[in-house]
């Protein structure tokens, strides 16, 4: 799976998004009183952040027996590259079906 397919399939998930919002808003904190302001159990608050970690979104640092999650917002520069390269595209598309449609409605052909 490529960087941006693993950003994405992250993502994707609402609860994942949550998780990440709330660390980027509040900062570091633990799976455990990331899941008290959730109906999830720690365990699956675990599993969210491990995939978050895995598409380098957020990243673990242990103190003691505590592991603290800290958003990394930097791989989404990825995702709005590529956001901003699909769009030039469909852009130029646009430009020329708009053209097409110009010539056509003024009854001149290619």
């Amino acid at each position: 799976m490529s960087a941006l397919d693993e950003l994405f399939a992250a993502l994707s998930d609402p609860t994942r998004r949550a998780l990440f919002d709330r660390l980027l808003r509040d900062g570091p904190d633990t799976a455990t009183r990331l899941a008290q302001h959730t109906t999830l159990t720690r365990q699956a608050v675990v599993k969210h952040l491990q995939a978050l970690v895995e598409a380098g979104l957020a990243e673990p640092q242990r103190r003691g027996r505590e592991v603290r999650y800290t958003a990394t917002p930097e791989p989404l520069a990825t995702v709005v590259a590529w956001l901003t390269e699909s769009s030039r595209g469909w852009d130029r598309r646009t430009a020329r079906l708009a053209s097409v449609s110009r010539r056509l409605a003024s009854g001149r052909r290619q």
